[in-house]
């Protein structure tokens, strides 16, 4: 008797605390609900990682960002069938001579829409002869007139340089005029190769002001870039030749970038370099003072060319080219008879990555 009565309390006791098995619980009364533990909302999908922007654009996902800059030309490159690049680099900061009222204008920066500051823009001829003039103004206005100059003749060489390369057999694109894609001299070159009938790229940089891309650009061949490497990645990669027009800082960069690859030959290609304006460019620099300290060779020297009018650069990106190119093509396409023939879709198949790899590289892939 006293056994069962501590039984009985026991279970009185699990009753009130809520711990009674689920057996006696169903007996004295409905199952309990534990707080808490009820059924979650559904759950939404997660986004794949490739469509996740936060991930993309995070520290993180910084290598797919590079990856992508590298590809995602590659393959518009591949499909508007561009074989290769003459790139021209320039001052990006002034305007062409304007057809309608024969204005000069000065940007605001490398690559903006802004204008420059009224205190900075090129002195107009009434400012000039009532002496309101600052003697800055007053020489920016000489500057951009020869800088207009500069812009036509970038205009005219692309021209002559399009037309020409549309006479050249093949069914790809050859010696494509590229530039920067801003304003200035990369708008000249642009709008020649426009005017002239052919295709033509521009390589942007996305910028912390405001900026785009200038009209003349095919528009398949419009790029924008984050990464200023795989910016300059792109245009050595295909450029068979290289023309630098009077600019600044990042005109001297990327020069100087390209002759320092030719000098230390890490280009596994040979490069018509023609630096335009020797008048301009000699009061830049003096680069007889680094052959004569010995900071570089008397050879060095040969690695670029000097032209200044568009008819002597374009003789001399003509003869570069077909030295190096098209004579050595068409002496190879003469044993053609002893290779297995090739297929209209081997054409048009396009580049494979080893075109994208230097020699040395490509043969130890497997």
């Amino acid at each position: 008797m006293k056994d069962r009565d501590q039984k009985v309390g026991i279970v009185e006791n699990l009753k009130n605390s809520g711990g009674v098995p689920q057996s006696a619980a169903s007996e004295a009364s409905p199952r309990a609900v534990i707080p808490g533990n009820g059924a979650p909302p559904p759950l939404k999908r997660a986004p794949l990682a490739y469509e996740n922007s936060g991930f993309l654009n995070s520290a993180d996902g910084r290598l797919i960002r590079i990856v992508s800059e590298f590809l995602e030309p590659l393959a518009r490159f591949r499909r508007e069938q561009i074989q290769d690049t003459v790139v021209f680099f320039g001052s990006a900061r002034f305007r062409g001579r304007d057809e309608a009222d024969h204005a000069l204008e000065l940007l605001d920066n490398t690559g903006s829409t802004q204008a420059a500051p009224s205190e900075e823009q090129p002195a107009k001829a009434k400012d000039i002869a009532t002496g309101n003039a600052t003697e800055l103004q007053r020489k920016r206005a000489v500057a951009a007139v020869e800088m207009a100059r500069y812009y036509e003749d970038a205009r005219r060489l692309a021209q002559l340089l399009t037309q020409w390369a549309k006479t050249i057999p093949s069914r790809k694109h050859r010696f494509v005029v590229t530039s920067g894609g801003g304003p200035g001299i990369m708008e000249a070159a642009n709008r020649g190769a426009h005017e002239a009938g052919g295709k033509t790229i521009g390589m942007n940089i996305m910028l912390p002001f405001e900026q785009r891309p200038n009209p003349y650009i095919t528009p398949s061949l419009n790029f924008e870039f984050h990464y200023f490497f795989m910016r300059k990645l792109w245009f050595a990669y295909l450029a068979k030749a290289l023309v630098v027009f009077p600019g600044g800082f990042g005109t001297l960069d990327e020069m100087f970038e390209i002759l320092t690859l030719a000098q230390t030959q890490k280009m596994t290609k040979k490069i018509t370099v023609v630096i335009y304006g020797p008048e301009y460019w000699k009061k830049v620099f003096n680069l007889e003072v680094l052959v004569d300290t010995g900071a570089i060779s008397p050879k060095d020297l040969d690695l670029f060319q000097f032209a200044d009018s568009p008819e002597q650069a374009f003789e001399l990106l003509r003869q570069g080219l077909t030295e190096n190119y098209l004579a050595a093509e068409a002496a190879s396409a003469g044993h053609a008879e002893n290779k297995k023939p090739m297929l209209d879709e081997d054409l048009m198949a396009g580049w494979n990555m080893d075109d994208f790899l230097s020699p040395e590289f490509a043969k130890t892939r497997k």
